[in-house]
């Protein structure tokens, strides 16, 4: 990291309500955890008493076994913004220029400026045809897959592709998978290319958002790299348990896959009564508000005991918010807070 670079940077917004009163619909985590966790974080607290295992042989192989690769790929992180940084830390140094996509997630811009390097910013809908020339320039290009705050997974075939010309050019692809395991999509993990790092998040799918558990993936040199960086102990142990344990809760994260596209489908049709709605593959959507003030739309949903995300905070983006999709009763609430009547969807449904 870089200390000069550090003193001009600046924290970045985020989705998340401290108000417990209010029913948050600004972070997109799943409002159910798997059976069980309760038990083993009690009994991974009083393990808790000694150091943890540094080498996590348990939860390296279950979130290898997660996203189909081998558990030496796993470098174990609290969190996906760890890995993030993590990822950063190795690739990027003083002077060098990252290619990001928008509008996307805040934290890439940020982190990549404390290392001192430079974000150059693509349409996220075009980073996979960037081509040689401006690939060779870059020694680092972000994918985000489901893209947040818009939702679009990208076609697998096209990322190879993308990794592929980056490997040629020299470029480090880092692919942020943290929605993803809301898809029933293949993790770039499977390429098993040296110029790719993945990204995974355990608490958005398993709803422990507070638990801090994620993790990357590397191969080769870049593997070596970020286990070599990676700070010692970088679990704690309830986090590296349960998150073990969530990682083998496969029928979860069916149940989970299958309730938030159905809902997520509900959502849209009548979200759309009033905004105009962007096609996802996530479990969140990003509303356009047209000519309504997306500050009293927030207001007025808060009034209502919903919170939800300001999008205009994204770049790109002006008249714009973001709601995530949890169970059915909870979502109910946020469209009768947006004022849509969503009775005609659930007719269609009971029909």
């Amino acid at each position: 990291m870089d200390p000069d670079s550090i003193r001009t940077a600046e924290r970045v917004p985020h989705g998340g309500e401290t108000d417990r009163d209010l029913l948050d619909f600004s972070a997109n985590t799943n409002p159910r955890t798997p059976e069980g966790v309760a038990d083993v974080y009690a009994n991974a607290l009083e393990e808790s008493r000694r150091y943890p295992d540094d080498d996590y042989p348990d939860y390296r192989a279950a979130a290898a076994a997660f996203v189909g690769c081998e558990p030496a790929r796993v470098i174990p992180t609290p969190g996906g913004l760890a890995a993030i940084r993590l990822a950063m830390e190795v690739t990027l140094k003083p002077g060098d220029e990252a290619l990001l996509p928008y509008p996307s997630f805040g934290e890439y811009a940020r982190e990549i400026e404390l290392q001192g390097a430079t974000p150059r910013f693509v349409r996220y809908d075009e980073l996979c045809e960037i081509g040689p020339t401006v690939l060779e320039a870059s020694a680092l290009a972000v994918i985000c897959t489901p893209n947040n705050p818009t939702g679009d997974a990208i076609d697998s075939d096209a990322l190879a592709a993308f990794a592929a010309r980056c490997a040629d050019a020299g470029t480090t692809l880092f692919v942020d998978e943290a929605f993803l395991g809301f898809t029933d999509r293949s993790s770039a993990a499977e390429l098993e290319r040296e110029n790719v790092i993945v990204a995974r998040s355990l608490t958005k799918l398993f709803g422990l958002p507070g638990l801090r558990a994620g993790f990357a993936v590397a191969s080769g040199e870049q593997r070596d790299a970020l286990a070599t960086a990676r700070r010692t102990w970088s679990l704690g142990t309830p986090a590296a348990r349960v998150g073990a344990h969530c990682l083998r809760r496969d029928e979860f994260v069916r149940d989970t896959r299958e309730r938030v596209a159905s809902e997520r489908e509900r959502m849209r049709e009548a979200l759309e009564r009033r905004f105009d709605v962007h096609e996802s593959d996530a479990p969140y959507l990003l509303c356009d508000v047209g000519d309504r003030d997306v500050s009293t739309v927030i207001d007025d949903a808060r009034a209502d005991g919903v919170a939800i995300r300001d999008a205009t905070t994204f770049r790109g983006l002006d008249s714009h918010i973001r709601v995530a999709v949890k169970d059915r009763a909870a979502n109910d609430r946020l469209l009768a807070a947006l004022g849509v009547d969503n009775r005609e969807a659930d007719d269609r449904e009971i029909d």
